[in-house]
């Protein structure tokens, strides 16, 4: 029935000329905002979707964004203590010949919870049993999530993937109009902090100036290696 706690109750209508409002008149769907719920760590994500399961929310469409140190199920990169989302790149770009069949599986596991969805026997979950769901399935858990994201009313992250304008962009993250909760917020300006940060050694940047060097002395673009050489120098 018609709510009693709002304007709407009383036949009043606030801003009828709102975008949502002509998209409705025009009958386009109306647009509806998704919840990001961002934690500073991925354990708090597992303590949040554990509280939303004892809710009467449990069956509202939701994923969890992370990285692929938490979701890839490959055998070769997930057990590798190097780069993965590098070794997941070349996986996916075929430079050595191999392609990542977990990848190419990906609609099995958006399916699955697509099937789930309609017969509402959707249940909030967490990383575990994505990864679970994947090895079972053999279908990627990390680029599910996001495909999860399209249709999801709830989306569960670290600070960083809302915060760090790089990572918003490669996952596709757009927040105008969206509704953004941030748990422990007290912690948000050391986050803030570390997304504009860089860490880099000293060899690292005497090797960058040797490369500099090397670029400005052939004569190859040196209008535009000679200032990053100054600053390798200025800095070492």
């Amino acid at each position: 029935g018609p709510c009693t706690e709002c304007s709407c109750s009383s036949g009043k209508e606030i801003g009828k000329d709102t975008s949502t409002t002509k998209k409705k008149e025009n009958g386009d769907q109306l647009f509806i905002p998704k919840i990001f719920f961002g934690t500073r760590t991925h354990k708090q994500i597992s303590q949040i979707t554990r509280e939303l399961k004892r809710t009467v929310y449990s069956g509202v469409p939701m994923t969890i964004l992370s990285s692929r140190d938490y979701t890839c199920i490959h055998p070769v990169v997930s057990s590798s203590s190097s780069n993965r989302n590098e070794m997941c790149v070349e996986l996916l770009e075929g430079k050595h010949g191999k392609s990542c069949l977990y990848y190419h599986g990906v609609h099995k596991l958006s399916e699955h919870h697509a099937l789930q969805s309609a017969h509402r026997l959707c249940q909030a979950w967490d990383i575990e049993d994505l990864v679970s769901l994947g090895k079972k399935l053999r279908a990627c858990a990390y680029f599910a999530a996001r495909e999860l994201m399209v249709r999801a009313d709830i989306v569960f992250c670290p600070y960083n993937y809302l915060l760090d304008p790089q990572i918003r962009e490669s996952m596709e993250i757009n927040l105008k109009g969206q509704v953004v909760i941030l748990d422990e917020a007290h912690n948000i300006e050391d986050c803030a902090r570390e997304s504009v940060s860089y860490g880099v050694t000293e060899s690292q940047l005497r090797a960058a100036r040797e490369e500099l060097d090397f670029m400005v002395n052939n004569n190859i673009r040196q209008k535009d290696h000679e200032p990053l050489r100054a600053v390798c120098y200025s800095l070492t």
